[in-house]
């Protein structure tokens, strides 16, 4: 249809080529070209898609053994690992960005990837892949505040206060180890910084503080 080799809002540029008597072979060149290009488009879109990841695994997987902080921009450090997660986002997470310009901080960047993929990896359970997960990055004076909030069914008073502890879980026997919050937190003093949590009914947001330079 015209709608499928998308000249269907510029028909009248086609008239000529249509009153021809070969209108029907026309036609369908014009279709086999369309195609053509759309799917160039899809492969250059994959290749780009394909790119990122490959960098956003490059950047997930170094390891630095040296035992010193180095810089980090926290903001780059979250979109990698976004970019991990970006096939189980797409299918039905809204994903909210509110990054204010911070500075670099001095950290162990492969450690903290770990604070933010429990997080966000636990946010996405909690949400059953569906919902919105509203991610705030902020500076104020010498800290940077990352907080991740989820609209996931949330978590009960007498549970929230148990959360950090090592091996406590609420999954089903064989799902999770319990060691995922407790690490986060071990990463987070590791840096100087506090996390928190607030939760209600269809909300929890975690909080973390960052040093800057510590």
């Amino acid at each position: 249809s015209l709608v499928d080799i998308d000249i269907y809002d510029r028909i009248e540029d086609f008239f000529p080529l249509l009153k021809q008597q070969e209108h029907n072979q026309i036609i369908e060149k014009v279709y086999q070209l369309s195609s053509v290009k759309k799917s160039a488009k899809t492969i250059n879109t994959a290749i780009n898609r394909a790119a990122k990841v490959v960098f956003a695994l490059k950047s997930y997987a170094r390891y630095d053994d040296s035992g010193e902080k180095v810089k980090s921009q926290i903001t780059n450090e979250i979109e990698t690992v976004l970019t991990l997660y970006h096939n189980q986002l797409k299918h039905g997470v809204e994903v909210i960005r509110n990054y204010e310009e911070v500075d670099s901080i001095y950290c162990y960047p492969d450690e903290l990837n770990q604070v933010w993929t429990n997080i966000i990896h636990n946010s996405l359970q909690a949400m059953k892949n569906m919902g919105k997960l509203e991610i705030n990055v902020k500076q104020r004076e010498e800290q940077v505040l990352v907080s991740i909030t989820d609209s996931g069914e949330g978590i009960a008073p007498e549970i929230k206060e148990k959360i950090f502890t090592p091996f406590f879980t609420t999954k089903p026997t064989g799902e999770g180890s319990g060691m995922g919050l407790d690490i986060v937190k071990r990463i987070v003093d590791k840096h100087q910084g506090n996390i928190t949590v607030a939760s209600v009914p269809g909300q929890t947001t975690f909080t973390i503080s960052l040093p800057i330079n510590p």
